[in-house]
């Protein structure tokens, strides 16, 4: 794990922003910062299912990066309210899970979460601690700190209200469970978008209980699952588990589009913002290839979750079974003619030089399409710059290929 404790103030907001949708606010964040002191870091996962995927694991990189910076990390998992039932996104009353169930998922979320995080700089609590001690009394001031006027400001609860379809009163007390950050005294809490609501209850909480300086809010998206629209989700079978076999984690993740492991780079892994520009750049440019740059992706992602030797063997198998399985016996090695002496030209210029489409405006609409791979990999964008001074195989629907090698290629002179 990297020690960013010695970095500068600057450097050290950089890290933290770094994927974030929003901060509230940045300027308390930086003032908590300038303290100089191991501050309170606090997110919540409810044991609703059994295992994690890797949308999970955005919350908990962001909580790695917080105890790389030297800050404590409270890990709260929500057995209590895991029984009441989140309705977070919900058009209907979410059926509560049984002690038992909910128990046993939080054995599993333990032993998954230390493959992120330090597990000497995380504090694991369960908020059944303080909410099963609770009295009626307890309960009922809690609730008096919050209006219902305020809770029908939250987009579910506004629309199942409008739609006069139910909605129960224990589902108000759930996002009361903002009150874990009064207990641990959180100076920033960490969640998704869809967490909004949630997470400044929080801050208003405390305030109501006397915390002058409430906690910061740091909100991060919903990672996109492989087919490149949803958000990852088991239900929508989109989803990379991380406790699923190596060959299979590295093939989910070569399957996402290629925009789209940029995202994956910035919400999954300890690299900076300097770092993955750098290679997109270099990707743009020509000087790296996107697939490699996304099997270094389903490396690292394989070897944090395995290991690296896992992670050779995942990569060789991909290499065996999905690079190579489309790939005549003997493939044509046409020569090129070309106006650049960087030989570097458009897709569909090259598309329509091969003799795979009869016009450019085809070899435009081919790429758009999706039936053009090179090395195996779906390319959309029709004006990407080829390099043709390196050998790679370009393939045209199911039945055309092309070896390009830079000893064929010739520039008109």
């Amino acid at each position: 794990m990297k020690d960013l404790r010695n970095l500068s103030l600057e450097e050290k907001i950089k890290y933290i922003k770094k994927g974030t949708v929003d901060i509230i606010s940045e300027n308390e964040l930086i003032e908590k910062l300038k303290e100089d002191r191991p501050l309170i870091v606090k997110a919540g996962f409810d044991p609703t299912a059994p295992d994690l995927h890797l949308g999970h694991t955005v919350l908990l990189q962001k909580l790695r990066t917080f105890q790389q910076l030297g800050h404590i990390v409270y890990f709260i998992i929500g057995d209590f309210t895991a029984m009441i039932g989140d309705p977070t996104g919900r058009d209907k009353t979410r059926p509560p899970l049984t002690k038992e169930q909910v128990l046993e998922n939080a054995k599993t979320y333990q032993e998954q979460v230390f493959k992120v995080l330090d597990p000497e700089k995380t504090v694991v609590v369960f908020n059944s601690e303080w909410f099963s001690d609770m009295t009626a009394e307890e309960l009922i001031r809690l609730s008096s700190k919050y209006t219902v006027a305020r809770m029908l400001e939250r987009d579910d609860f506004k629309k199942r209200f409008k739609e006069n379809r139910p909605i129960a009163i224990h589902e108000f007390i759930y996002p009361l469970q903002a009150y874990d950050s009064v207990v641990i005294k959180a100076d920033i809490e960490v969640g998704g978008s869809d967490q909004r609501f949630n997470l400044l209850i929080g801050r208003d909480i405390q305030k109501e209980y006397g915390i002058e300086k409430p906690q910061v809010a740091i909100l991060l998206p919903l990672l996109v699952g492989t087919d490149g629209v949803r958000k990852m989700s088991k239900s929508y079978g989109n989803y990379i588990g991380i406790t699923e076999p190596p060959e299979d984690m590295f093939g989910k993740i070569m399957s996402i589009p290629d925009e789209l492991m940029w995202d994956y780079w910035k919400l999954l892994t300890d690299l900076s913002e300097d770092e993955i520009e750098k290679m997109r750049k270099d990707v743009e440019s020509g000087v790296l290839h996107p697939m490699d740059v996304k099997k270094q992706l389903a490396m690292y992602i394989v070897e944090r979750f395995h290991s690296k030797e896992e992670a050779v063997k995942a990569k060789e198998y991909f290499e065996k079974v999905h690079s190579k399985r489309e790939l005549p016996e003997n493939i044509p090695e046409p020569e090129i003619t070309i106006e650049s002496e960087e030989k570097k030209i458009p897709l569909y210029e090259l598309v329509y030089k091969l003799g795979f489409a009869p016009s450019k405006s085809e070899a435009r609409r081919l790429i758009k399409s999706g039936a053009v791979k090179i090395e195996g990999n779906k390319f959309t964008d029709f004006n990407y710059e080829v390099d043709l001074s390196k050998e790679f195989v370009i393939q045209v629907g199911k039945r055309k290929f092309a070896k390009i090698k830079p000893e064929n290629v010739k520039v008109n002179s």
